[in-house]
């Protein structure tokens, strides 16, 4: 089973959880956006065999792994 990915977005200028290709959010600052994706990625971990995963755009539209649970990818 493949991982669980949430990615933390600067979307139309706030910042939201996308999941499945669906925003969650707003959220007032990109750190309650991550601590809200890694509270849902736990979660999603616990039940996808495939592990789950926290990404976050930075600057240039960059994105890295903030967090990440199950097998190694």
């Amino acid at each position: 089973m493949a991982k669980a990915v949430y990615t933390v977005v600067l979307h139309e200028n706030e910042w939201k959880v996308r999941f499945l290709g669906k925003h969650n959010g707003p959220y007032e600052t990109q750190t309650e956006a991550i601590a809200a994706a890694v509270n849902a990625a736990t979660n999603a971990g616990k039940t996808n065999p495939g592990g789950a995963e926290v990404r976050v755009q930075g600057p240039n539209n960059n994105f890295r792994t903030q967090w990440t649970t199950g097998r190694a990818p």
